[in-house]
């Protein structure tokens, strides 16, 4: 397993330990120190994951947590001193996929790092408007919020961000989400798209990620330039 971790830790001496066991593990480390610098980096490099430790110089770690949820899913992982902390950090849900206590093994950070991207990568992610579709439990967020899909609606949209840019009459998006080969109206297509729209443009005001093709259907396609 690899990908680009960011690790944010106080302690030099501990950032710089779990930078060599994650880098030994094939992965990517790079380190931060300061609170106030970690939601310019996230944004700028774009890292599989975060290891964020809850006491930081600069900011504490449960704002960088909550904002960096207000912009992107990548998976965090919450580390603190503190073990009363921990019902906090949960009952806030402020969007942590997971934590550890100190004092740790570096050996059980980096299992916990892999265990974590493994569930992650079970869904598909589309970094450019932050959806994540988790095929597992039919779930689909964007930006941090549930979409709250039906399983037809679902695939439809698994299938089209699946392949972006390319453009789907019909007949094709009918026969694939209905394998049963049921008997529906070519309008049922129009009416799953015109819900999934509403039910993006409700959490992500603006952004336009399905596409009419006049005379022809629809496709999947990022409206940024």
């Amino acid at each position: 397993m690899s990908g680009s971790i960011l690790v944010v830790e106080d302690e030099p001496k501990l950032s710089s330990l779990l930078a060599d066991y994650l880098n030994a593990s094939g992965f990517d480390p790079h380190c931060l120190h300061d609170g106030a610098d970690v939601l310019p980096w996230v944004k700028e490099h774009k890292p599989d994951l975060i290891l964020l430790d809850l006491m930081l110089p600069g900011r504490d770690g449960l704002d960088v947590c909550k904002e960096i949820r207000s912009f992107s899913r990548v998976p965090v992982i919450m580390i603190t001193a503190r073990v009363e902390e921990i019902d906090r950090i949960l009952g806030l849900e402020i969007g942590a996929d997971d934590y550890i206590c100190k004092p740790f093994s570096p050996r059980e950070v980096v299992a916990r790092v892999k265990a974590v991207l493994r569930r992650t990568r079970d869904g598909q992610t589309i970094e450019d408007h932050e959806l994540l579709l988790d095929e597992h439990r039919y779930r689909a967020t964007l930006r941090g919020h549930d979409l709250d899909l039906t399983a037809v609606e679902f695939r439809l949209l698994q299938l089209l961000t699946g392949n972006a840019g390319r453009i789907f009459g019909r007949q094709q998006l009918m026969d694939r989400i209905y394998p049963d080969e049921r008997y529906v109206s070519d309008r049922t297509i129009d009416s799953h798209i015109k819900k999934l729209r509403r039910k993006i443009e409700a959490v992500a005001p603006g952004a336009k990620l399905i596409h009419s093709v006049y005379g022809v259907g629809y496709k999947f396609e990022s409206d940024r330039t």
